[in-house]
């Protein structure tokens, strides 16, 4: 049986650090346009005990997400010594595409995955690259293509990048900017007929109906922001929150029945650094669905208290870091069956099974 494996991973955290405490002089504004009448002081705690969140990574301004997808990828090829001539597939992961520092302009042309294949000089055209646009879930969405690539024949290994630079699409009268941030991850998948690790199930749903524009693109809640023309990345963080709790623990249960195991065979879950708070209730309502009362210590390790939410960049980041032994107290050792899950825009939720 051919499996698909992880055979390297890389990452790019940013350099620019933005603390919560740079937040305190901005204006924030409601949905309706009326200034909130807390003090930001007051805002930014709340908004901390919440989600967790103290700092955030930031690209410089001539970093593009295709700059720093490429940092991720390069990372995983040079930390393997892989030839990337032999890549079948790049499937890049974003939302975004690479935004203008100066006017929130997107550019998706030529694609992020054409870019990146540019940059890392490979000759080879029967090397297809391409985009996956499926909100905060795309890099593992991006796995589980590539993963029916191999397994039907058609690739023996793939490149999968997650990059994203939310701070260029972020109203700074909003909130909610303060969850955002940028980064990139990436992981080069491969054949395998050693069938005692590899991905071993998932499950992809997108629920529109009703739920697509929970995440839209929409105006500053100010009117006297000088970018009048612009679009944000707006949330109903209310409703998000509630979707999560109600489908992404179902669908974690969901992957590990088809994978044949329970949740008490899994050594770690990596969910998407969203929400502190939202995580936590998601890892506790999918233990309460397999009617088990205690979870395991540093079963679920986390990343957004000090890099924010990077959309599809945080499962892959989370990864790389855990792989590579640099975050402190998480491991993954060989036999581990781990799970990897998403929720985001669209509104899509995934999950995966692997077996390191």
């Amino acid at each position: 049986m051919i499996r698909t494996t992880i055979a390297a991973t890389g990452s790019y955290i940013p350099e620019v650090i933005v603390k919560n405490e740079a937040f305190e002089n901005h204006h924030f504004y409601e949905a309706d346009g009326l200034k909130l009448y807390r003090s930001n002081k007051n805002i930014i705690e709340k908004f901390t005990e919440i989600t967790g969140i103290r700092e955030r990574r930031y690209v410089s301004p001539k970093q593009m997400a295709s700059d720093i997808g490429y940092y991720a990828a390069k990372d995983a090829l040079d930390s393997s010594g892989i030839d990337a001539e032999t890549l079948d597939y790049i499937i890049v992961a974003h939302n975004f595409g690479d935004v203008s520092p100066e006017s929130n302009r997107v550019t998706m042309v030529p694609s992020l995955g054409s870019k990146i294949k540019s940059m890392l000089n490979i000759s080879n055209p029967a090397c297809v690259a391409y985009d996956m646009i499926f909100g905060c879930p795309g890099w593992i969405e991006g796995v589980i293509q590539a993963d029916c690539f191999i397994r039907s024949g058609q690739a023996k290994r793939c490149l999968v990048i997650g990059t994203e630079t939310l701070s260029r699409v972020i109203d700074p009268h909003d909130r909610d900017s303060m969850i955002y941030s940028d980064g990139s991850g990436a992981a080069i998948v491969e054949a395998s007929d050693d069938d005692t690790k590899g991905v071993l199930a998932h499950k992809s749903r997108t629920f529109a109906s009703g739920y697509a524009n929970l995440l839209h693109m929409s105006s500053s809640y100010s009117d006297y922001t000088s970018e009048k023309d612009s679009l944000f990345l707006k949330m109903n963080g209310r409703k998000v929150y509630e979707f999560a709790l109600n489908n992404v623990p179902n669908i974690i249960v969901a992957a590990i029945e088809k994978a044949g195991l329970t949740i008490g065979d899994i050594s770690k879950i990596l969910v998407h650094q969203a929400n502190d708070k939202m995580d936590q209730a998601i890892l506790e309502r999918a233990f309460k669905l397999c009617n088990q009362d205690v979870i395991p210590e540093g079963i679920m390790p986390m990343t957004i208290g000090w890099l924010g939410n990077s959309s599809v960049a945080t499962v892959p980041t989370l990864l790389d870091l855990i792989l590579k032994k640099k975050l402190e107290g998480h491991t993954i050792g060989k036999g581990d069956n781990i799970v990897m899950a998403s929720v985001g825009a669209g509104m899509n939720v995934n999950a995966l099974v692997y077996r390191a």
